[in-house]
């Protein structure tokens, strides 16, 4: 069965990169562009990874990844920010969290973590 990845942000460029690199991979890719969408996929689909952003119009990425710890929904989750350095605090203790995510970031690098955290 393909792993089954869910993409947040709400810039579609980054969408689509982070699609199209995937998805070439071989894993299922269905992305969104809030966190509320984020939250409404994950109640229709099982996830193996999420890839937020920190960053989004009405629920933040780190609002997401609490409300999924709530919900004691365990789906390992990278959190992308511009910010990275400033968000250390907020993130903090969250167990399903497993990496944060400078942008830019590098595609191949991104590809090579995230094939190896699905490897497992």
């Amino acid at each position: 069965m393909r792993r089954k990845i869910l993409i947040v942000d709400d810039e579609v460029g980054i969408r689509l990169l982070l699609e199209d690199l995937l998805e070439s991979e071989g894993y299922e890719v269905v992305t969104a562009q809030t966190g509320k969408e984020a939250l409404n996929m994950i109640e229709l689909h099982t996830f193996d990874l999420i890839m937020i952003d920190y960053k989004l119009p009405v629920m933040d990425g780190i609002e997401v990844v609490k409300q999924l710890n709530k919900e004691n929904k365990t789906i390992s989750t990278i959190l992308m920010s511009g910010l990275a350095e400033n968000i250390k605090d907020e993130t903090e203790g969250l167990p399903n969290l497993i990496k944060v995510l400078s942008k830019p970031f590098n595609v191949l690098e991104v590809r090579d973590y995230i094939n190896q955290v699905l490897a497992e």
